[in-house]
């Protein structure tokens, strides 16, 4: 049963305006896996949600492509049914028209459904006559591949494997109610993604060149990085330059308060964390809000809240007494707020403490300890590998693959937003913890970011390959537009362009009265129709 569009976007504005555990995307390791434990904790407790099924009522129903397991050494013959949705609505048969596809990426194919509707895929569909396609990747969603999600089930969750799917796809699907043969490369087919599927996208305009006639990578990380310690300097420069500062002395703070030990305990209490066993695991849970800046969005129907509520509340004086506070230095006397003798703190923390306690601290059942919601060290608490469990997929490619550990600058000089704790060691020993050796497969020390940066990283390129990146996007660092990558001119046959004031990729959703969109959405909309065009101007069937 379906569910009208405003619908839709509202139960996905609820989803956004969440922690940033809801996003899998955000690194934060065996503490991610805690929150997210949270959250669905939460959505079940919710009798009668309504489920998301498509943005426009029934007028998307799924379909099934089979898929072999292994596409490389597939001496079992195990296959799977990879889910997908069609839109024709705009489909002009016999004209040559192209096939407009949007990789799911680490999610289910649901969550995108509203850009078949109203965004990307249908702008670019309704602008050249073509079909519209979202395809789920293989083990989200329901393209379940195997029966659990154990360390040997999930060896084919990979790069190469979820390449493949698409590339046998493209080359092989038949449309329900489409006659015409569709399949590539006879038809140009143009490939979208966003964020892991926009570098997806790239990676698939390189290795399938004959099948992809044409690619957008919007906010795609195709250099996979280790420490991804920009994810946070982004957001630090980019966010609210008070709020930001607050933050910078607070966890200074925060770190010499732990490192000398005697007052531990009383921080741990100004954030309803004090059963918090371990240090690490507490500023762990208290960096968690930051990352709800990649939720904002400029549609305030999708966009996140969270971000700017905890700004405000870090800003805000205690009282009359704190007023001009925010104008004073950090650690001045007027800002100092005593909890015990020899023992205060600046009014920063204490509105952070106040906000954690709130929004955090309080999501915590009286039935559990604080160590069952927020530790990291109980191994056994990550070891649970049944189908519910899907915080497993997209942790698993992290383990593997691509990395991306949200860690503080290498520089110990360098302003910081996250504790110094927050080491490599600590986010990334979940890989060990979750996935124990298997019998066919065993996750390995360090993921092979190599798999990924091979492809061409930063420097990524092709003709009909776009790259679309936001200029505060906390992923910018990860993309052909960080300061690390060589400049590129924006060329029709290769565009290169950076959406001013934009976080991550938001050039993917759309409203139905385009013209009710911000300017700077108009314009990257209108720019990507325009080059998507002029492509396909020059494309040839290769037809034998």
């Amino acid at each position: 049963m379906g569910i009208s569009v405003s619908a839709a976007l509202s139960l996905l504005a609820l989803s956004a305006s969440s922690y940033a555990s809801s996003n899998p995307f955000f690194n934060m390791g065996g503490q991610g896996v805690n929150f997210w434990k949270l959250d669905k904790m939460e959505k079940d407790a919710r009798q009668g949600a309504v489920r998301v099924q498509g943005a426009a009522g029934a007028e998307f129903e799924p379909q099934f492509f089979r898929q072999p397991l292994d596409h490389f050494n597939n001496e079992t013959g195990d296959t799977f049914l990879q889910r997908f949705w069609v839109s024709t609505r705009h489909f002009k048969p016999g004209t040559g028209a192209p096939v407009i596809v949007l990789d799911g990426g680490e999610t289910s194919g649901e969550d995108r459904l509203p850009y078949l509707d109203t965004g990307i895929v249908d702008l670019l569909a309704k602008n050249t006559g073509g079909v519209g396609v979202i395809l789920e990747h293989r083990y989200y969603g329901e393209s379940i591949a195997t029966m659990n999600l154990t360390t040997d089930a999930l060896r084919f969750l990979n790069n190469e494997q979820a390449a493949a799917d698409s590339a046998n796809f493209m080359a092989n699907v038949k449309f329900d109610g489409i006659d015409e043969d569709l399949t590539a490369p006879n038809t140009p087919w143009i490939y979208y993604g966003g964020s892991y599927a926009g570098a997806r996208s790239a990676h698939m305009r390189v290795l399938y060149p004959d099948l992809v006639y044409g690619a957008i990578a919007s906010s795609g990380v195709t250099e996979a990085i280790l420490e991804n310690w920009e994810y946070m300097e982004i957001i630090r420069t980019g966010a609210d330059r008070q709020c930001m500062s607050h933050i910078e002395n607070s966890v200074v703070m925060i770190d010499e308060i732990l490192a000398e030990g005697h007052f531990s305990q009383q921080l741990k209490a100004l954030f309803g964390m004090q059963n918090v066993t371990h240090d690490v695991d507490f500023v762990s849970v208290i960096s968690n809000v930051l990352g709800a800046w990649q939720s904002k969005n400029w549609d305030p129907a999708v966009n996140s809240l969270s971000f700017d509520r905890f700004c405000t509340a870090i800003n805000a004086p205690l009282n009359s007494s704190f007023t001009d506070a925010n104008n004073l230095p950090f650690n001045h006397p007027k800002r100092m707020v005593r909890i015990t003798d020899g023992f205060a703190v600046d009014f920063a923390i204490i509105n952070y403490g106040n906000y954690t306690k709130e929004h955090v601290a309080s999501r915590c059942p009286a039935s559990r300890t604080q160590d069952d919601c927020f530790g990291t060290f109980d191994d056994s608490a990550f070891q649970h590998t049944g189908l519910d469990q899907d915080w497993r997929l997209w942790q698993f490619q992290v383990c593997t693959q691509w990395g991306f550990y949200t860690t503080p600058p290498p520089d110990p000089k360098h302003p910081r937003i996250i504790s110094r704790l927050l080491t490599l060691d600590y986010l990334s020993k979940l890989c060990k913890q979750a996935y124990l050796p298997g019998e066919r497969f065993v996750v390995p020390t360090q993921p092979n970011i190599t798999q990924v940066n091979d492809l061409g990283g930063y420097a990524i390129a092709a003709d009909r390959l776009a790259i679309i990146d936001g200029q505060v996007d906390p992923w910018r660092p990860c993309t052909p537009h960080a300061d690390e990558a060589k400049p590129r001119r924006d060329t029709t046959l290769r565009p290169f362009k950076l959406i001013s004031g934009a976080v991550h990729h938001w050039d993917e959703n759309g409203l139905a009265n385009t013209t009710a969109e911000p300017p700077v959405i108009q314009e990257i909309h209108a720019q990507e129709v325009e080059f998507v065009k002029a492509w396909l101007k020059d494309f040839k069937a290769k037809r034998n």
